[in-house]
Protein backbone atom coordinates (compact mmCIF):
# COMPACT_ATOMS: atom_id res chain seq x y z
CA UNK A 1 0.00 0.00 0.00
CA UNK A 2 1.12 3.02 -0.83
CA UNK A 3 1.90 5.74 1.93
CA UNK A 4 -0.16 8.46 1.30
CA UNK A 5 -2.92 5.62 0.89
CA UNK A 6 -2.05 4.65 4.38
CA UNK A 7 -2.13 7.99 5.95
CA UNK A 8 -5.97 9.07 4.12
CA UNK A 9 -7.21 5.51 4.98
CA UNK A 10 -6.24 6.10 8.54
CA UNK A 11 -7.55 9.23 9.31
CA UNK A 12 -11.02 7.64 7.58
CA UNK A 13 -10.97 5.43 11.06
CA UNK A 14 -10.21 8.35 13.26
CA UNK A 15 -12.98 10.74 12.64
CA UNK A 16 -15.71 10.52 14.58
CA UNK A 17 -19.45 9.14 13.64
CA UNK A 18 -20.47 12.22 14.34
CA UNK A 19 -18.47 14.30 12.35
CA UNK A 20 -18.89 12.09 9.50
CA UNK A 21 -22.79 12.35 10.23
CA UNK A 22 -22.60 15.85 10.16
CA UNK A 23 -20.23 16.49 6.89
CA UNK A 24 -22.08 13.35 4.77
CA UNK A 25 -25.56 12.90 2.96
CA UNK A 26 -28.21 14.67 5.78
CA UNK A 27 -30.85 12.47 6.30
CA UNK A 28 -34.62 13.28 5.69
CA UNK A 29 -37.65 13.03 7.58
CA UNK A 30 -41.17 14.73 7.51
CA UNK A 31 -43.14 16.15 9.58
CA UNK A 32 -47.75 16.68 9.50
CA UNK A 33 -49.24 18.06 11.63
CA UNK A 34 -51.77 20.79 12.02
CA UNK A 35 -49.65 23.71 13.77
CA UNK A 36 -46.28 24.08 15.53
CA UNK A 37 -46.24 27.61 17.51
CA UNK A 38 -42.44 28.89 18.01
CA UNK A 39 -42.04 27.11 21.21
CA UNK A 40 -43.17 23.95 20.37
CA UNK A 41 -40.60 24.57 16.92
CA UNK A 42 -37.82 25.29 19.39
CA UNK A 43 -38.66 22.59 21.91
CA UNK A 44 -38.66 19.84 18.93
CA UNK A 45 -35.70 21.09 17.49
CA UNK A 46 -33.51 20.79 20.82
CA UNK A 47 -34.61 17.37 21.09
CA UNK A 48 -32.78 16.65 18.17
CA UNK A 49 -29.38 18.96 19.31
CA UNK A 50 -29.38 17.13 22.22
CA UNK A 51 -28.97 13.95 19.68
CA UNK A 52 -26.36 15.52 17.45
CA UNK A 53 -28.77 16.33 14.45
CA UNK A 54 -29.21 20.14 13.52
CA UNK A 55 -31.59 21.15 10.79
CA UNK A 56 -29.83 22.10 7.72
CA UNK A 57 -26.63 20.33 8.11
CA UNK A 58 -26.97 16.92 8.45
CA UNK A 59 -30.37 16.66 8.70
CA UNK A 60 -32.97 18.01 6.32
CA UNK A 61 -37.35 18.53 7.32
CA UNK A 62 -40.06 18.31 5.13
CA UNK A 63 -42.62 20.04 7.43
CA UNK A 64 -46.29 20.00 5.80
CA UNK A 65 -49.14 21.59 7.66
CA UNK A 66 -53.11 21.51 7.14
CA UNK A 67 -55.84 23.17 9.39
CA UNK A 68 -58.48 20.65 8.99
CA UNK A 69 -58.39 16.89 9.26
CA UNK A 70 -59.81 16.38 5.82
CA UNK A 71 -56.23 18.01 3.93
CA UNK A 72 -54.22 15.45 6.09
CA UNK A 73 -54.13 12.39 3.72
CA UNK A 74 -52.79 14.25 0.88
CA UNK A 75 -49.89 15.61 2.43
CA UNK A 76 -49.04 12.51 4.39
CA UNK A 77 -49.05 10.85 0.58
CA UNK A 78 -47.25 14.09 -0.23
CA UNK A 79 -44.49 13.17 2.38
CA UNK A 80 -44.17 9.05 1.60
CA UNK A 81 -43.62 9.93 -1.90
CA UNK A 82 -40.47 12.12 -0.84
CA UNK A 83 -38.94 8.43 0.73
CA UNK A 84 -38.09 9.68 4.21
CA UNK A 85 -36.00 7.88 6.70
CA UNK A 86 -39.13 8.16 8.96
CA UNK A 87 -41.99 10.50 9.46
CA UNK A 88 -43.34 12.38 12.80
CA UNK A 89 -46.92 13.12 13.66
CA UNK A 90 -48.10 15.91 15.24
CA UNK A 91 -51.85 14.98 16.96
CA UNK A 92 -54.65 12.30 16.02
CA UNK A 93 -55.19 13.37 12.18
CA UNK A 94 -51.70 13.26 11.31
CA UNK A 95 -50.94 9.92 12.94
CA UNK A 96 -54.18 8.30 10.99
CA UNK A 97 -53.61 9.64 7.79
CA UNK A 98 -50.23 8.79 7.99
CA UNK A 99 -50.70 5.06 8.86
CA UNK A 100 -52.86 4.69 6.02
CA UNK A 101 -50.17 6.11 3.25
CA UNK A 102 -47.84 3.49 4.07
CA UNK A 103 -47.22 0.65 6.31
CA UNK A 104 -42.38 1.02 5.68
CA UNK A 105 -41.79 4.31 6.31
CA UNK A 106 -41.07 4.66 10.18
CA UNK A 107 -43.86 6.84 11.69
CA UNK A 108 -43.00 8.75 15.40
CA UNK A 109 -46.79 10.33 16.31
CA UNK A 110 -46.40 12.96 19.46
CA UNK A 111 -49.37 14.16 21.57
CA UNK A 112 -51.77 11.69 20.97
CA UNK A 113 -53.99 10.62 24.05
CA UNK A 114 -54.83 6.90 23.16
CA UNK A 115 -52.60 5.16 20.29
CA UNK A 116 -54.06 1.67 21.40
CA UNK A 117 -58.16 3.21 21.19
CA UNK A 118 -56.81 4.75 17.83
CA UNK A 119 -56.01 1.19 16.43
CA UNK A 120 -52.12 2.77 15.82
CA UNK A 121 -50.24 0.52 17.93
CA UNK A 122 -51.52 -3.21 19.24
CA UNK A 123 -50.40 -2.15 22.81
CA UNK A 124 -47.84 0.62 24.36
CA UNK A 125 -45.19 -1.55 25.28
CA UNK A 126 -45.12 -3.57 22.16
CA UNK A 127 -46.45 -1.61 19.33
CA UNK A 128 -46.14 -4.06 16.23
CA UNK A 129 -46.06 -2.31 12.74
CA UNK A 130 -43.90 0.92 11.50
CA UNK A 131 -45.43 3.05 14.32
CA UNK A 132 -44.46 4.16 17.83
CA UNK A 133 -44.32 7.48 19.65
CA UNK A 134 -45.50 9.65 22.48
CA UNK A 135 -49.12 9.43 23.83
CA UNK A 136 -50.08 12.81 25.74
CA UNK A 137 -52.33 11.22 28.39
CA UNK A 138 -53.10 8.28 30.92
CA UNK A 139 -56.46 7.48 29.35
CA UNK A 140 -59.51 5.89 32.10
CA UNK A 141 -59.62 9.18 34.07
CA UNK A 142 -58.28 12.11 32.66
CA UNK A 143 -61.83 13.31 32.18
CA UNK A 144 -62.71 12.99 35.65
CA UNK A 145 -59.80 14.41 37.28
CA UNK A 146 -60.76 17.48 34.85
CA UNK A 147 -64.38 17.37 36.20
CA UNK A 148 -63.32 17.29 39.81
CA UNK A 149 -60.90 20.64 39.09
CA UNK A 150 -63.80 22.40 38.19
CA UNK A 151 -65.68 21.52 40.93
CA UNK A 152 -63.36 22.34 43.23
CA UNK A 153 -62.86 25.70 41.56
CA UNK A 154 -66.86 26.04 40.98
CA UNK A 155 -68.70 23.97 44.32
CA UNK A 156 -71.84 22.97 43.45
CA UNK A 157 -71.35 22.52 39.64
CA UNK A 158 -73.39 20.16 38.26
CA UNK A 159 -73.44 21.11 34.51
CA UNK A 160 -69.86 21.18 32.78
CA UNK A 161 -70.34 21.58 28.61
CA UNK A 162 -67.41 20.14 26.64
CA UNK A 163 -65.82 21.82 23.81
CA UNK A 164 -65.12 19.27 20.98
CA UNK A 165 -63.95 19.17 17.18
CA UNK A 166 -66.33 15.91 15.91
CA UNK A 167 -63.73 15.62 13.10
CA UNK A 168 -60.88 15.06 15.72
CA UNK A 169 -60.96 11.41 16.30
CA UNK A 170 -59.80 11.66 19.83
CA UNK A 171 -62.51 13.88 20.71
CA UNK A 172 -64.86 11.26 19.15
CA UNK A 173 -62.87 8.30 21.13
CA UNK A 174 -63.57 10.20 24.40
CA UNK A 175 -67.01 10.73 24.11
CA UNK A 176 -68.20 7.28 23.35
CA UNK A 177 -66.18 6.08 26.19
CA UNK A 178 -64.13 7.97 28.81
CA UNK A 179 -66.88 11.03 29.17
CA UNK A 180 -69.86 8.92 29.57
CA UNK A 181 -67.99 7.26 32.46
CA UNK A 182 -67.13 9.55 34.01
CA UNK A 183 -70.33 11.67 33.76
CA UNK A 184 -71.95 9.00 35.39
CA UNK A 185 -69.70 8.09 38.21
CA UNK A 186 -69.36 11.71 39.33
CA UNK A 187 -72.88 13.02 38.78
CA UNK A 188 -72.56 15.47 36.46
CA UNK A 189 -73.89 16.23 33.24
CA UNK A 190 -71.72 16.73 29.96
CA UNK A 191 -73.22 19.00 27.24
CA UNK A 192 -71.57 18.70 24.21
CA UNK A 193 -70.71 21.93 21.89
CA UNK A 194 -69.21 21.23 18.98
CA UNK A 195 -66.62 23.83 16.51
CA UNK A 196 -65.34 22.86 13.49
CA UNK A 197 -64.36 26.41 11.91
CA UNK A 198 -63.37 29.20 13.71
CA UNK A 199 -67.18 30.69 13.42
CA UNK A 200 -68.65 27.79 15.35
CA UNK A 201 -66.51 28.68 18.35
CA UNK A 202 -68.93 31.54 18.64
CA UNK A 203 -71.86 29.79 18.71
CA UNK A 204 -70.13 26.71 20.88
CA UNK A 205 -69.78 29.21 23.67
CA UNK A 206 -72.99 30.86 23.22
CA UNK A 207 -74.29 27.28 23.17
CA UNK A 208 -73.11 26.17 26.60
CA UNK A 209 -74.55 29.58 28.49
CA UNK A 210 -77.76 28.87 26.73
CA UNK A 211 -77.72 25.54 28.38
CA UNK A 212 -76.30 26.85 31.80
CA UNK A 213 -73.29 25.39 31.26
CA UNK A 214 -71.48 26.02 35.07
CA UNK A 215 -68.42 25.39 33.80
CA UNK A 216 -66.79 24.68 30.07
CA UNK A 217 -63.92 21.71 29.36
CA UNK A 218 -61.76 22.84 26.37
CA UNK A 219 -60.39 19.78 24.64
CA UNK A 220 -57.09 19.83 23.00
CA UNK A 221 -57.14 20.32 19.58
CA UNK A 222 -55.55 22.09 16.33
CA UNK A 223 -58.85 24.71 15.80
CA UNK A 224 -58.69 25.43 19.67
CA UNK A 225 -54.69 26.38 19.85
CA UNK A 226 -54.67 28.54 17.08
CA UNK A 227 -57.58 30.26 18.69
CA UNK A 228 -56.55 30.60 21.66
CA UNK A 229 -56.74 34.38 22.21
CA UNK A 230 -60.08 33.74 20.72
CA UNK A 231 -61.53 30.71 23.21
CA UNK A 232 -60.09 33.02 26.31
CA UNK A 233 -62.13 35.65 25.20
CA UNK A 234 -65.05 34.06 24.83
CA UNK A 235 -65.10 32.13 27.95
CA UNK A 236 -64.69 35.28 29.62
CA UNK A 237 -67.94 36.83 27.55
CA UNK A 238 -69.73 34.25 28.52
CA UNK A 239 -68.71 34.10 32.19
CA UNK A 240 -68.08 30.62 31.81
CA UNK A 241 -64.45 29.32 34.36
CA UNK A 242 -62.46 26.62 31.59
CA UNK A 243 -60.27 24.32 31.81
CA UNK A 244 -57.61 24.29 29.03
CA UNK A 245 -55.36 21.38 27.76
CA UNK A 246 -52.58 23.45 26.78
CA UNK A 247 -50.23 25.48 28.34
CA UNK A 248 -50.32 28.39 25.97
CA UNK A 249 -53.83 29.04 27.62
CA UNK A 250 -52.12 30.19 31.07
CA UNK A 251 -52.37 33.87 29.47
CA UNK A 252 -56.00 34.68 30.65
CA UNK A 253 -57.58 31.22 31.21
CA UNK A 254 -58.57 30.12 34.04
CA UNK A 255 -57.34 27.10 34.51
CA UNK A 256 -54.90 24.84 32.34
CA UNK A 257 -53.73 20.90 33.56
CA UNK A 258 -52.49 18.80 30.57
CA UNK A 259 -49.13 17.46 29.67
CA UNK A 260 -46.19 19.45 29.02
CA UNK A 261 -46.48 19.18 25.41
CA UNK A 262 -43.34 20.82 24.75
CA UNK A 263 -41.32 17.91 26.46
CA UNK A 264 -43.18 15.35 24.75
CA UNK A 265 -41.49 17.72 21.72
CA UNK A 266 -38.34 17.89 22.87
CA UNK A 267 -38.52 13.59 23.90
CA UNK A 268 -39.28 12.83 19.84
CA UNK A 269 -35.77 14.00 19.02
CA UNK A 270 -34.88 10.76 21.00
CA UNK A 271 -37.37 8.55 18.67
CA UNK A 272 -35.77 10.16 15.76
CA UNK A 273 -32.61 9.59 16.43
CA UNK A 274 -32.62 5.80 17.17
CA UNK A 275 -34.81 5.09 14.22
CA UNK A 276 -32.39 6.79 12.23
CA UNK A 277 -29.43 4.96 13.33
CA UNK A 278 -31.36 1.43 12.61
CA UNK A 279 -34.07 1.13 15.28
CA UNK A 280 -37.49 -0.51 14.30
CA UNK A 281 -40.74 1.16 15.82
CA UNK A 282 -41.78 -2.06 16.87
CA UNK A 283 -38.93 -2.30 19.48
CA UNK A 284 -39.88 1.27 20.99
CA UNK A 285 -42.17 1.26 23.33
CA UNK A 286 -44.60 3.74 23.52
CA UNK A 287 -43.60 6.49 26.14
CA UNK A 288 -46.21 8.35 28.31
CA UNK A 289 -46.00 11.98 29.77
CA UNK A 290 -43.76 12.37 32.78
CA UNK A 291 -43.87 16.01 33.05
CA UNK A 292 -47.45 17.86 33.40
CA UNK A 293 -48.57 21.85 33.53
CA UNK A 294 -51.28 22.63 36.10
CA UNK A 295 -51.85 26.24 35.81
CA UNK A 296 -54.16 28.73 37.80
CA UNK A 297 -54.66 32.16 36.86
CA UNK A 298 -56.03 34.00 40.08
CA UNK A 299 -56.78 37.37 37.73
CA UNK A 300 -59.09 35.30 35.49
CA UNK A 301 -60.31 33.90 39.15
CA UNK A 302 -61.29 36.79 40.20
CA UNK A 303 -63.11 38.05 37.11
CA UNK A 304 -65.44 35.36 37.76
CA UNK A 305 -65.60 35.57 41.35
CA UNK A 306 -64.05 32.77 42.30
CA UNK A 307 -62.16 31.62 45.23
CA UNK A 308 -59.65 29.81 44.84
CA UNK A 309 -59.22 27.13 47.33
CA UNK A 310 -55.68 26.80 48.77
CA UNK A 311 -55.24 22.65 48.26
CA UNK A 312 -55.40 23.77 44.88
CA UNK A 313 -52.85 26.38 45.07
CA UNK A 314 -50.33 24.26 46.49
CA UNK A 315 -50.88 21.46 44.05
CA UNK A 316 -50.23 24.05 40.96
CA UNK A 317 -47.48 24.23 39.39
CA UNK A 318 -47.95 27.58 38.61
CA UNK A 319 -50.37 30.30 39.73
CA UNK A 320 -50.69 33.55 37.82
CA UNK A 321 -51.12 36.91 40.38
Amino acid sequence: MKRREFIAGTAVLLVSPRRLRAEGTPRRIGFLGGFLDPQGRDAWRSGLREKGWIEGKNLLVEYRFAETPDRMPALAAELVALTPDLVIALGPSPALALKSATATVPIVFVVVADPVGLGLVQNLSRPGGNITGLASWVPGDWTGKQIQILRELVPGASKIALLVNPGNPMHRLLLAEEAPSAAQKLGVALPIVEATTNEDLDMAFASAAAQRADAIIVLGDVLIIRQAPRVIALAAKHHLPAMHFFRQFADGGLVVYGPDIFDLLRRAGSYADKILKGIKPSDLPVEQPTKFDFVINMKTAKALGLSVPTSLLLRADQVIE
